[in-house]
């Protein structure tokens, strides 16, 4: 039986893009032993995934920081006999751990630093293409075509539970509800609150939605302070929910509005209504993909896209996308 380890990206965003790649091994490979080697904060993603037989978390920073505990990993790696890695992540340390593991085939794309310690090199793509699509390129690479690009997050009939009952204590019911989603791992990938909030407003009263804000528990201020600026409060989840039980709360949602995120795509996974707002990154490289019912709202401003300028104070890009813009989106979704 062949026995493969993928060796994941770090965020969730990008693991979920990894999602039809891991598929695509799986029909190739139908009866081999499929596992993923990844950092602590994409386990919960991917648990549940019918194309993977073992999770491996993995922190080279914190949890396996010291050489005690690389070693640890590298000898628990070679006790499992894995005959080929794929390795998503141009990394010289990650490729070391599968060199020391003593898998006899890895495949990676082709770097100045590790390259020269994988048994196959694939070249990069010579343009700018999809996420989703720069994975699947490598499975093209060693003969995998794959048969759907589509996301796959497994959300649970218990996940839908907990967040019936989240929804439920928070003091809605029936009620039709939109979510708004208005974090992001850097500023200028947010939308302005204020904006959030006179959308809010404007979903209440011109559509009849209760209005649901989610994010993390890092989020509650942001939460908070949008919030403060609506006349129609709303309901505050941030905090209270975890992936796969936010990714249940979206599926409930009418709609989702949320900027360039892990939830964002968590929200497309669960086959929620989403627009998703971009700002500085491109939509062509991490947008939504695949089937699905959303929209992407991206204003071409002559900035150059994508930018990764954290520290941006202008933020036009961004801004540029207006309320009415999304309030019409929500509507062409609903039709």
């Amino acid at each position: 039986m062949k026995r493969i380890l993928i060796v994941n990206v770090n965020w969730i965003g990008d693991t979920i893009f990894v999602t039809p790649f891991i598929r695509a091994v799986r029909e190739k490979y139908p009866k081999a032993y499929i596992a993923i080697l990844t950092h602590p904060r994409c386990c919960e993603i991917l648990e549940g995934n019918p194309n993977i037989d073992d999770i491996i978390s993995y922190d080279e920073k914190k949890q396996h920081g010291n050489l005690l505990k690389k070693f640890a990993m590298i000898a628990y790696l070679r006790s499992k006999n894995f005959d080929t890695a794929f390795i998503l992540r141009r990394s010289l340390g990650r490729t070391l751990l599968l060199l020391f593991s003593k898998i006899p085939v890895r495949v990676g794309y082709a770097s100045k630093r590790a390259g020269f310690l994988l048994t196959r090199r694939v070249n990069p793509p010579s343009h700018a293409m999809h996420k989703v699509e720069y994975f699947l390129n490598l499975a093209k690479s060693v003969g995998i075509e794959p048969e759907s690009r589509n996301y796959q997050v497994m959300i649970s009939e218990m996940d839908m539970e907990k967040a019936g009952r989240i929804l439920k204590d928070a003091g809605i019911k029936n009620q039709a509800f939109v979510a708004l989603n208005a974090g992001g791992n850097w500023g200028p990938k947010r939308w302005p609150p204020a904006d959030f909030a006179k959308l809010g407003d404007e979903i209440y009263e011109k559509l009849g939605k209760v209005i649901v804000l989610t994010g993390a528990k890092k989020d509650i201020a942001l939460a908070e302070s949008i919030s403060g600026l609506m006349r129609h409060k709303p309901v505050i989840l941030c905090g209270k929910t975890d992936l796969k039980t936010l990714g249940a709360v979206f599926k409930k949602a009418a709609a989702v509005i949320s900027n360039d995120s892990g939830p964002m795509h968590v929200a497309v996974a669960a086959g929620s209504k989403v627009v998703a707002i971009f700002g500085p990154t491109s939509p062509k490289l991490t947008g939504p993909y695949g089937d699905g019912r959303y929209i992407v709202l991206h204003k071409d401003i002559g900035c150059r896209i994508p930018c990764y300028d954290t520290k941006c104070k202008d933020n036009r890009c961004i801004k540029a996308v207006t309320v009415g813009d999304v309030v019409e989106a929500i509507k062409q979704l609903s039709n």
